[in-house]
């Protein structure tokens, strides 16, 4: 298979086997080591070869990707797959160090915890420095489900709070829509004092209006009455004057004949 690739890749594919050679032979050891310091300087040197063999896989990426043109399509895909395959190597060894660590520390945690109860429970406290790698794992592993327990009754009490929160914001959006009802209310309400008020002001000038024509009838009427009073007082002066007698000449025509 080596052979079928870019030379550039063999040399970084060599590359990192090397470090994934150093990093089986350096867990190996490391399970033969019982104390937990220099357990702890393993494991950071093992960390360190990690750190490069998951450079020089990027390195190998970049290398793949820049020559992506340069290459068939089933070189490229033999390319893909030996990258992933190494990726997949990379992750086994960080999982083993997530065990490894999580193993130490407990077995710390238990060293500690064994003397400060040493001096209150005695001979009925099991020193951990006896136990077997094992029997530190499975502490190990019962610690952390007891931390998972603990997690899992934040994560309630996040959902809870964030219950909590949802019905807050609904509760505030309904008095927020309320408070906008009333707001179109006000508004509704303003207008209506508004149009009455023009209607008063209109019905004002209305009665001003009328109360002027009014007034003109009444001088219209009292003019009237008066010129009729005029003409009745005239009319009666002169049915109190004496009849006029006619001319002499009349006079004697008027005895003539009566004769």
């Amino acid at each position: 298979m080596a052979s079928e690739l870019p030379p550039q890749l063999v040399n970084i594919e060599k590359e990192v086997c090397d470090a994934f050679k150093l990093l089986s032979t350096g867990f190996q050891r490391l399970d033969k080591i019982k104390d937990a310091g220099r357990q702890t300087k393993q494991l950071e040197e093992l960390t360190a070869k990690m750190r490069e063999a998951k450079r020089l896989i990027k390195e190998f990426d970049r290398e793949i990707n820049e020559g992506s043109d340069r290459v068939l399509p089933e070189t490229a895909k033999l390319l893909n797959e030996k990258k992933q395959s190494l990726i997949k190597e990379l992750n086994s060894y960080v999982a083993l160090r997530k065990t490894y660590t999580s193993s130490i520390g407990s077995r710390q945690e238990l060293l500690d915890g064994g003397l400060h109860a040493g001096a209150a429970r005695g001979a009925h406290v099991r020193v951990a420095s006896t136990m077997s790698n094992q029997e530190l794992v499975e502490a190990g592993r019962k610690q952390m489900d007891e931390t998972d327990q603990t997690i899992e009754r934040s994560k309630q009490v996040v959902e809870d709070t964030i219950n909590i929160g949802v019905q807050s914001a609904t509760t505030l959006k309904g008095q927020t829509e309320q408070l906008g009802r009333i707001n179109n209310e006000m508004d509704t309400l303003q207008f209506s004092l508004k149009k009455a008020s023009g209607l008063v002001k209109e019905i004002g000038r209305q009665m001003a209006t009328d109360r002027c024509i009014m007034f003109f009838l009444f001088l219209v009427v009292a003019g009237i009455i008066a010129v009729v009073v005029v003409k009745v007082v005239n009319s009666s002066n002169k049915h109190g004057q004496a009849p006029e007698l006619p001319p002499p000449a009349a006079r004697r025509r008027l005895l003539l004949t009566r004769i």
